[in-house]
């Protein structure tokens, strides 16, 4: 899940065409949403229609699940709060030199995978861990392995955080310089500055970012089971796993889709009351201006956030590999796992960009009920945790669509489910920035439908589009546990690769499947992501 999850409203050129949309236009729409939301409705069928619920699961159980889901979750949104307003803080209104090579640094976290960021910090503590050699000649015992809840937070926090840095970054360089002046002139220093009058006006990009967080935490499959923290999604993995009775799989997925789209229904109430701030102000607020003692406060924290978050796992993964070298286990070649992941990766940044150009259309340009309704849908889906997903789509590969079981199309049905929105909105962007009057001219010079949108829409968009594929591209290499549940026999990705070793203890070979995967994200992370933090 990347920053795309939070829509920006912004005024487009024209209204929207009161008339009504095309009817090719909508029945499009239809056969790509349908579809999509079939899976979760069956999944609610099942869960639901089986008998009563009584000993499907202890409710013991169950409120030790939810209790330990929402403990993590509210953990981790405080963390990570906490970091990427401070790192945001400390490359926009201060006076730090070099703010873009920072603020850049601090977002690269983000090609780390929670369930490689937890497989490194396994291999940075305990007795043969990294941070423990480095300790070692100085009498200090073994750094103790943090599994549980300490391992898991830890873990998200560490890799959520540029999430937050990235969402506040336009909300601080949007804030009006005159307020803070007049706080100033009336003596304010500049804590009094920060809390009083910084975090309210940003207090909306700060609530955007929770709930993004708060999402991916709750999604979290990697991190959770290789750190042994209980919550749903490892729950549902295990029952999934170890039970020939699907049901209490199927129930506890059903309640986390519960809980996820509760959390989306508040997200849609507050979106007409919250708006993510954008833009720059008009006249940009004189930096901060950091002393001595706290420049070097700041390039400490900054370096050590840097150190943990990045340079620890990298150098974590590299020594598993090096040492296992060393010892003559010679890591095999990934090259096949490297062409699945980017085979199935492009074809689902293809198929979204092909799906989100319709539906873009359909809620940009017209008045639609059934615009509506898809744009919802779409959403709705993309909070969900990957695992309930896959596991969706599962059951209905196994009992309604039984030839494509274990086949790729399920798969990328998965992928699109998941990953839509993050097409549809670079799309919807896109569109909004161009005047509708292009291509009514071209209606009126006798061009189709059709051939209007090849020829003036698509290239007018394409760059919204391309960048849509990219972030679709960039998550779905990533992505785990719904691959986990559909994959075809035999159809290993560098996540499935990097999963199945560490289950094994074969870390070499983790390692250098990690490694491959990081360098293969890191480019287009860098592209999407990072290059328009500062623009001058």
């Amino acid at each position: 899940m990347t920053t795309a999850s939070i829509r920006v409203s912004s005024p487009p050129p024209s209204a929207a065409r009161a008339h009504r949309a095309p009817a090719g236009l909508v029945a499009g729409s239809i056969l790509i949403v349908a579809p999509l939301a079939l899976p979760v409705t069956y999944l609610f069928w099942r869960a639901f229609t089986g008998g009563p619920l009584e000993g499907v699961l202890p409710a013991g159980r169950l409120l030790e699940l939810a209790l330990n889901t929402v403990a993590l979750v509210g953990g981790v949104v405080a963390g990570a709060l906490a970091l990427g307003t401070t790192t945001a803080w400390l490359t926009t209104r201060t006076n730090l030199p070099r703010p873009r090579l920072w603020s850049t640094l601090m977002t690269l976290p983000l090609v780390i995978p929670s369930y490689v960021g937890a497989l490194a910090l396994l291999g940075a503590t305990g007795r043969q861990g990294v941070l423990t050699r480095l300790i070692e000649p100085l009498g200090w015992g073994p750094v103790p392995i943090p599994r549980g809840y300490l391992g898991a937070f830890l873990a998200l926090t560490l890799f959520t955080y540029p999430y937050v840095h990235l969402l506040l970054i336009p909300a601080f360089r949007s804030i009006d310089p005159g307020m803070e002046e007049a706080a100033r002139g009336l003596g304010a220093h500049n804590r009094r500055v920060l809390r009083t009058v910084m975090l309210p006006q940003v207090a909306p990009a700060i609530r955007a970012s929770a709930l993004l967080v708060g999402l991916y935490t709750m999604a979290d499959f990697g991190a959770v089971s290789l750190l042994r923290y209980d919550t749903f999604t490892r729950a549902i993995f295990l029952q999934y796993a170890g039970r020939l009775d699907r049901r209490p799989a199927t129930v506890l997925a059903a309640m986390l889709v519960a809980l996820a789209l509760a959390v989306v229904w508040w997200e849609r109430r507050s979106r007409g009351r919250l708006g993510v701030p954008g833009g720059r102000s008009a006249r940009q607020a004189r930096p901060v201006e950091l002393k001595t003692l706290a420049m070097f406060g700041a390039r400490a924290f900054l370096g050590g956030l840097l150190l943990i978050a990045l340079i620890l796992p990298v150098a974590v993964l590299v020594g598993w590999l090096l040492r296992g070298m060393g010892a003559g286990q010679a890591p095999s070649g990934v090259l096949a796992e490297t062409l699945r992941s980017l085979g199935v990766s492009g074809a689902a940044a293809a198929l979204a960009a092909l799906a989100a150009l319709p539906l873009g259309i359909l809620t940009v340009r017209y008045r639609s009920r059934m615009g509506v309704i898809s744009e919802t849908v779409a959403w709705s889906l993309y909070a969900l945790p990957h695992l309930t997903v896959g596991l969706a789509v599962l059951l209905v590969g196994v009992t309604l669509l039984t030839p494509l079981y274990q086949t790729l199309p399920l798969l990328l049905l998965a992928y699109l489910m998941m990953f839509l929105p993050q097409a549809l909105g670079p799309t919807q962007a896109a569109l909004r920035r161009v005047s509708p009057s292009l291509e009514e001219a071209s209606r009126s010079l006798g061009r189709s439908a059709l051939a209007t949108m090849t020829r003036i829409t698509i290239p007018l968009v394409g760059k919204g589009v391309l960048a849509g594929a990219g972030l679709v591209f960039l998550t779905t290499m990533k992505e785990l546990p719904a691959t986990l549940l559909l994959r075809p026999t035999g159809f290993e990705t560098l996540a499935v690769r990097i999963w199945s070793t560490t289950s094994e203890s074969f870390y070499t070979r983790a390692s250098f499947a990690a490694l491959v995967l990081l360098a293969v994200s890191a480019l287009p992370l860098h592209f999407l992501v990072t290059r328009d933090l500062h623009e001058r």
